[in-house]
């Protein structure tokens, strides 16, 4: 059955209130559920799609399976630098939020497409790696490290693009990825970025063209994504999400 998305642009917004706003759309889809009680199959009230893209003001976040020691600086100095720190209930470690990122909020019902949640992160990375190949930046997956990396393949220049965390209830799911366009990346000086100590020094950088230049820039992934149409591809469901015109976002599902 065709699904459709519910695309939002929330523009520059506290950390706090993009994640309340997460929790109320995804407590009304279990809501849905639970007064069904027979499962996504056979909801008499469907349940709704929606992806929501944010930029964030400075803030480090916490994943639920962190660690406390991965964040290298006192409240003190987070408040002289004006940098908020939220404890959260996604998964993974520690990362930074702030603007020049693309970060992506993706609240779906999985029982309308498949319950695993490997493969839907697995999803969410496809979907990076093909958005940045079509800004000509080569991306791809390293072993046993979710999420996307610039020259994955060479361990003294691997550094990650795009961290991501999830959480899932009752299949549907919240938070998601955050993909660095133009991002002051001495904030993750601070951190040990997803509590992989190994790559702390290039652990993160902006997509970059031969020329070392950002790719994006202020007419690239940075703007609203305004739109979406699903259909069928070699038997998955596809969802495209205008970026800009020179920019397609494509979640293979």
């Amino acid at each position: 059955m065709k699904q459709q998305i519910n695309v939002s642009d929330l523009g520059l917004i506290d950390y706090q209130q993009a994640w309340d706003y997460q929790e109320q759309l995804l407590k009304e889809n279990v809501r849905i559920k639970l007064d069904a009680g027979r499962g996504a199959a056979h909801l008499s009230q469907t349940t709704n799609h929606y992806l929501l893209f944010c930029e964030h003001p400075p803030v480090y976040t916490l994943g639920k399976s962190g660690h406390m020691e991965n964040l290298l600086i006192s409240e003190q100095q987070l408040q002289e630098k004006a940098i908020a720190f939220v404890p959260t209930n996604r998964g993974g470690d520690i990362t930074f939020h702030g603007p020049g990122q693309v970060v992506g909020y993706p609240i779906l019902d999985l029982e309308h497409f498949f319950t695993d949640l490997g493969r839907y992160l697995r999803s969410l990375e496809e979907t990076v790696i093909r958005t940045l190949a079509d800004f000509g930046i080569s991306a791809g997956r390293s072993a046993g490290e979710t999420g996307v990396w610039l020259e994955p393949e060479n361990p003294a220049k691997a550094r990650k693009i795009c961290a991501m965390g999830v959480r899932c209830s009752r299949w549907v799911t919240m938070h998601g990825f955050a993909l660095n366009v133009n991002t002051n990346l001495d904030y993750f000086n601070n951190i040990i970025p997803c509590g992989i100590s190994d790559k702390k020094g290039g652990l993160y950088a902006r997509g970059t063209g031969e020329n070392g230049t950002a790719r994006s820039g202020e007419d690239g992934a940075q703007k609203a994504f305004c739109g979406s149409v699903w259909r069928r591809s070699a038997g998955c469901p596809v969802v495209f999400c205008l970026v800009s015109p020179s920019l397609l976002l494509v979640f293979f599902l």
